[in-house]
């Protein structure tokens, strides 16, 4: 297999077992509650920060009647306004799609890219699996994403200007979110910045099966989360590209991409193949392989300098789409 990047390696090998640890069917249930334990969710006031962050939440109705979507709507105080409304960051957090939740990601986003960019950001408390199942995830994405469209002008927001983003279960979210909105004739993103993106519910990759047993989230944990997702769908030859984007078999007339991944990652292959896919397709996408990266190693090793590197090419992205 690559061998990982030796700062990676260093934090890995530090965690020993536990940074390899296996979700199964059976210990879902206890992976969730420790995760919510993990990392609990930060009030708004926590998030506006001593007042450097504007923040509040939104409610939108689900078209199935089914509750409400919980928008969390944040930007840098003081920005905008007489400037004119600003760019937006819609955020679909990872966690597998069973676990996560749309305000803990916040502040790295706010610090990372709000302040420094002039973003706004929305952040997507979509439900989660097994306990709402494909296409609960995804339409709960597409329904926010459409109220803000709506609002833009009440939120401050440039309707024109709005990348979709997530990472891992969320990259593979706004991936899917991208083709459903072109499909539907919806709000028209100008980018999808897909982190390490959960794309290929098949997990037959060649990157999948080298990496078993040895990346942080390896290919028996992708198998039970995409099987709370799917349910009895899981390993259907005909399931929706919105379920699983690798799936899709049209990747024209999509916003422009950026999709990065590690050489040391479950996922490697199926990123590259959506890239080649987009490219066939005549589309745009950038394409980053971090060597020696795991899954989440800019979360796991942030000040390693592949970490740091990964940051600095995303905002450059980030920075140029906005500029169009």
């Amino acid at each position: 297999m690559p061998p990982f990047d030796p700062e990676v390696g260093a934090v890995l090998a530090a965690a020993g077992a536990r940074a390899r640890e296996v979700l199964t069917p059976e210990g879902l249930a206890a992976w969730q509650e420790r995760d919510r334990a993990a990392r609990p969710r930060p009030t708004l006031d926590r998030l506006r920060d001593g007042g450097r962050f504007e923040v509040a939440e939104l409610a939108v109705p689900r078209p199935d009647g089914g509750g409400d979507v919980t928008l969390v709507s944040a930007r840098p105080a003081g920005v905008g306004g007489v400037g004119g409304p600003l760019p937006l960051l819609y955020y679909l957090h990872g966690g597998g799609m069973v676990t996560g939740n749309a305000w803990s990601v916040l502040p790295r986003l706010l610090r990372g890219w709000a302040l420094p960019l002039g973003l706004a950001v929305v952040s997507v408390e979509y439900r989660l699996a097994p306990g709402t199942r494909f296409p609960g995830a995804v339409e709960d994405c597409y329904a926010g994403l459409v109220r803000v469209a709506e609002r833009a002008g009440e939120l401050g927001v440039d309707a024109d200007r709005v990348v979709i983003a997530g990472k891992s279960a969320g990259g593979g979210l706004a991936a899917a979110l991208a083709l459903l909105a072109r499909d539907r004739g919806g709000p028209v993103p100008v980018g999808q910045l897909l982190l390490s993106p959960m794309l290929d519910d098949r997990g037959d990759t060649y990157s999948s099966h080298q990496m078993a047993g040895h990346d942080t989230w390896d290919r028996a944990s992708n198998a039970t989360a995409w099987q709370a997702v799917l349910g009895d769908r899981y390993g259907a030859a005909d399931l929706s590209p919105y379920a699983a984007p690798a799936r899709a078999t049209d990747l024209s007339r999509l916003p422009a991409a950026y999709l990065d991944v590690g050489s040391a990652e479950t996922f490697r292959d199926e990123v590259l193949a959506y890239a080649d896919g987009i490219w066939r397709a005549g589309g745009e996408a950038e394409l980053h392989v971090w060597s020696g990266a795991c899954h989440g190693f800019d979360t796991i090793a942030p000040e390693a300098a592949v970490a740091r590197d990964a940051d600095e090419a995303r905002t450059r992205w980030l920075r140029r789409v906005l500029r169009r």
